[in-house]
């Protein structure tokens, strides 16, 4: 009877003790995204890759780049959380690069996230004044500087932020790297699909298009918002995925 007992009881703590482990392994599978990723792809470019759950879209990855010019770096696009951003800065500093701004490409989060954390660590924050017009109706924090122009550079020779019309959103901007020919296209260009179309101006898109296609069709790199990197064919595809979808809206 006692050994009977005590099977019993044994078979029980196991079988709790087994719910409770794969509990915890679910919750924390649920709470953890990957970390943010960092590559050079180019020389003076990196790619940071960061990770976040959005709502209808699932876990979703978004790209942004660093570009350095001796010890100086550039954030082209926030990380989509305030603690990869920090984790950002915090990888360049540690090898004795000074962050010296950064700009976003529109006024969604996965441009935009750490804007509030850069501006409270006093790293100047970039943004066109139709982008922090933007934010400001979102009630969100805005950048610290702005700019206007169609086309503007952030560091002469180095950083040319261009605007092409709209397109993924009112305010969306790309960014050109002429030194390197390397194109950050932001949420404007797409690799496979139009993906949010929350804030889109689908009339205008593929218009907006050619005009990039016309100003940076040399790009050697073209880098999405979200995806692979490709090349210049990423621009035509964007144009053909933005016609085809006006017309078939």
């Amino acid at each position: 009877m006692k050994s009977s007992l005590s099977v019993y009881l044994s078979s029980a703590i196991s079988l709790i003790t087994i719910a409770l482990l794969a509990t915890s392994h679910v919750a924390s599978a649920g709470n953890d995204l990957p970390k943010i990723e960092i590559e050079k792809i180019d020389e003076g470019i990196y790619l940071h890759t960061s990770y976040k759950e959005f709502t209808g879209f699932g876990l979703v990855a978004s790209n942004g780049l660093v570009v350095v010019d001796n010890k100086n770096a550039y954030i082209v696009d926030t990380p989509s959380s305030e603690i990869d951003t920090k984790d950002l800065v915090k990888w360049f500093t540690s090898r004795n690069f000074s962050v010296k701004g950064s700009v976003s490409t529109h006024f969604h989060e996965d441009s935009t996230a750490g804007v509030k954390w850069l501006n409270s660590e006093s790293i100047p924050t970039y943004a066109s004044t139709l982008t922090n017009r933007l934010l400001k109706k979102a009630g969100r924090e805005q950048t610290s500087k702005t700019f206007s122009e169609t086309t503007h550079w952030l560091v002469k020779d180095l950083i040319e932020v261009y605007y092409p019309g709209p397109g993924h959103s009112e305010d969306n901007v790309v960014v050109w790297m002429p030194k390197q020919q390397v194109l950050f296209g932001g949420c404007f260009v797409k690799s496979k699909s139009l993906g949010n179309l929350g804030d889109a101006v689908l009339e205008h898109w593929p218009n907006s298009a050619d005009k990039l296609i016309a100003k940076y069709g040399q790009a050697k790199t073209v880098v999405p918002g979200h995806g692979k990197i490709g090349q210049a064919s990423l621009l035509k595809k964007t144009k053909d995925l933005a016609h085809n979808k006006l017309h078939n809206h």
